[in-house]
């Protein structure tokens, strides 16, 4: 007695101390208005169990290894609160406290931490553990019994009256287990009926998680020999729509088997649920810093030789350099930001497929996280009914949003279906998947629709050599100068940055590949370009990690480019048609490249010559849609000619330098002039 009496005062200074009394006190008023006695009356507390243990060891353990026991302790005195201090008038019996514990944090310890990638899970201890892991599927949000009066048929045993048979919701507990027909009174043994009219319902969702390493399965490497496979979690009431598809989360839980004759599941009750993002070293290699150091005279060398010496095991240097700048620029724009997202999505052009396809998937996995879509898998997102008794729909997420925060790479367009390409070019454009819930199928009375963001970025290509299958168009629309193969002109327009990957007579791009394949297949083990050796991929992960990271600030010299440039372009594309082409998304795409040429460049403030290159690039992909305008660029002016040594690099710096002043004259002479909107 003497011991809970100890734990009693110990939660007493706990709360006092953290603010639960205040809390209790406040949510207490809700109840104050209440005509008639609430069945249950529900108060959840967060805990930290190092402040607990700090104050009281015995009641700290009590809460990290007997949460049951705990919350009976909670649950008194919270009663004896009420009570004393006069809170609630109608509660009768301490049975109608619901008390709540949600553990913020637990012990930084191997056996608090549960690990979605091992197995077996069933027989782990029933206590708060700390698991991390990726939202795939969800379900709507439902009701479920949160307590529940019972009151004896037989009319003159005491407990047909009053608050003697209290039923609440438990962890892991399933809704037969709070309400069903055939509990009986532990007073006379006669069956209890339910007042419904005291029931109390609240919210529940159910969220399947999974390790972070299970989208590896999904990327372009093999799959390591590892079993990976979802848990799901319950969450209620207030932690209900506290999750998002694709999104890292790190939950503090407590494990329960749910029974569901003749099956029992595993499964974890929510308590805390807190976004978190892996912490990866985002140090920047000896040779890259001694490159930058060493290209410092030019704001424009050390991204240039990055992007040149890009991608050396699969395609030899020099190769398609304004393709792997884009594939770079799209690499260190992959910020998962809801309030400003600058998404910088690629479609290269080529007649050789292949090498493009081997540099995408390349590049693929130094993105923080690389999704490569399978024409047979789910793009968006795919409905299923719910197994764990609800029978409300699950909401599993597509390639696009696994790839959250990262790229998803889409392979060839040509080989997608018009079905899909519609689809694909309705999320580009409004970077949001829209699910379609029936309401009769899935249980409820009216249909839903649930719609979720977008946040990550495409890559894809098409081979402009295929059989176009484009309508005819507008006489008024000025076409553009490739063609697009059998991508719709509208899905093109919806990528930010569209690069035609088409190399020099000089640079012989047959030839150099087969140069590069022979020499790989002759000798496997050696470095095919002395040059590049330097350079290597894990070098390459590290210097984009560490540039994702960076914050960059729009200088006002960048900042007045970008808009001249926007006001320009729209001025010289009178016709109306043309003029919708330079949208407000285009200032967005020009503030997305010179922002991740910055990053790339390892500065933190755009410089205007950072606009510059983000106008060469958007002119490209303007012209290639719907033609040149007044200021003519050729499609590689990011990349004017061969760098082969320090001369070439000289010479395309003072190339560059020919085109700011050409850009500068053009916004000079037709930003000035009153835009027709």
């Amino acid at each position: 007695m003497d011991g809970l009496l100890s734990l009693k005062e110990a939660i007493i200074i706990y709360l006092d101390r953290s603010g639960g009394l205040s809390k209790l006190i406040e949510d207490c008023k809700i109840y104050e208005g209440a005509q008639q006695t609430e069945a249950v009356y529900r108060f959840s507390f967060d805990v930290n169990p190092s402040d607990v243990l700090e104050l009281n060891a015995t009641l700290g353990d009590c809460i990290l290894h007997d949460p049951v026991k705990a919350i009976s302790l909670f649950q008194s005195v919270c009663y004896l609160s009420i009570k004393t201090l006069s809170l609630i008038d109608h509660i009768e019996t301490e049975n109608q406290v619901n008390v709540v514990l949600k553990p913020t944090h637990l012990p930084p310890f191997p056996n608090y931490c549960l690990d979605l990638s091992e197995f077996p899970r069933g027989y782990g201890p029933m206590r708060p553990l700390a698991l991390e892991g990726l939202v795939i599927a969800m379900t709507r949000v439902t009701k479920y019994t949160q307590g529940a009066r019972f009151l004896c048929s037989e009319e003159k045993c005491p407990c047909s009256r009053g608050f003697h048979h209290i039923r609440v919701h438990a962890s892991g507990a399933t809704e037969s287990a709070t309400v069903r027909s055939d509990f009986t009174c532990f007073l006379c043994s006669s069956p209890l009926r339910e007042d419904v009219k005291s029931r109390v319902l609240g919210d529940k969702q159910l969220v399947e998680l999974i390790h972070v390493r299970a989208v590896d399965v999904l990327g372009v490497h093999d799959a390591d020999s590892l079993r990976y496979q979802s848990v799901t979690l319950f969450l209620r009431d207030e932690l209900c729509n506290s999750m998002r598809i694709g999104h890292l989360y790190r939950v503090v839980g407590i494990p329960a088997h749910v029974h569901q004759w003749p099956n029992v599941t595993w499964s974890v009750e929510a308590c805390s649920i807190q976004p978190w993002t892996p912490k990866c070293p985002c140090l920047v290699s000896n040779n890259f810093q001694k490159l930058q150091t060493a290209s410092a005279c030019s704001p424009w060398r050390f991204a240039a030789i990055v992007a040149n010496s890009f991608g050396s095991p699969v395609i030899p240097p020099g190769l398609y350099n304004t393709l792997k700048l884009g594939l770079l620029l799209s690499l260190v724009q992959t910020e998962d930001n809801r309030d400003s997202p600058n998404h910088l999505d690629v479609l290269a052009l080529t007649s050789d497929t292949l090498i493009i396809d081997r540099l995408m998937r390349y590049s693929l996995p130094l993105a923080s996280r690389g999704i490569h879509h399978a024409l047979t898998g789910e793009l968006l997102a795919s409905l299923s009914r719910d197994e764990h008794g609800a029978g409300t729909a699950n909401i599993h997420a597509g390639s696009a949003l696994l790839a959250s925060g990262g790229v998803c790479l889409l392979g060839d367009l040509t080989c997608y279906k018009k079905d899909k390409m519609d689809m694909l070019q309705s999320a580009l454009e409004s970077r949001t998947v829209s699910v379609f819930i029936p309401g009769k199928k899935y249980g409820d009375d009216m249909d839903q629709h649930l719609s979720f963001p977008v946040q990550c970025n495409f890559w894809a290509l098409a081979d402009a050599t295929s059989p176009s299958k484009r309508t005819a168009r507008c006489d008024n629309v000025v076409l553009g100068s490739v063609e697009m193969g059998s991508v719709p002109l509208q899905l093109a327009e919806s990528f930010g940055l569209i690069v035609q990957c088409r190399e020099t007579s000089s640079n012989h791009p047959l030839l150099s590949m087969t140069l590069h394949t022979l020499r790989q297949a002759m000798s496997p083990e050696e470095p095919l370009y002395p040059a590049c050796m330097q350079f290597t991929t894990q070098d390459y992960k590290e210097l984009l990690a560490h540039a994702r990271e960076l914050k960059v600030d729009l200088s006002p010299e960048a900042e007045r480019m970008i808009h001249s440039y926007y006001l320009a372009s729209r001025r010289v594309r009178s016709d109306s048609a043309q003029r919708s082409t330079v949208s407000v998304t285009s200032v967005k795409l020009l503030i997305a490249l010179a922002q991740a040429h910055a990053k790339l460049s390892l500065r933190t403030q755009v410089l205007e010559e950072d606009a510059v290159i983000a106008v060469l690039l958007c002119e490209s992909s303007v012209t290639l849609k719907h033609g040149a305008s007044a200021l003519v660029f050729p499609p590689d002016a990011v990349f004017p000619c061969a760098l082969r040594d320090l001369d070439s690099l000289h010479q395309r710096d003072l190339m560059l330098e020919e085109s700011h002043k050409h850009i500068l004259h053009f916004v000079q002479t037709y930003a000035t002039c009153t835009v027709e909107e």
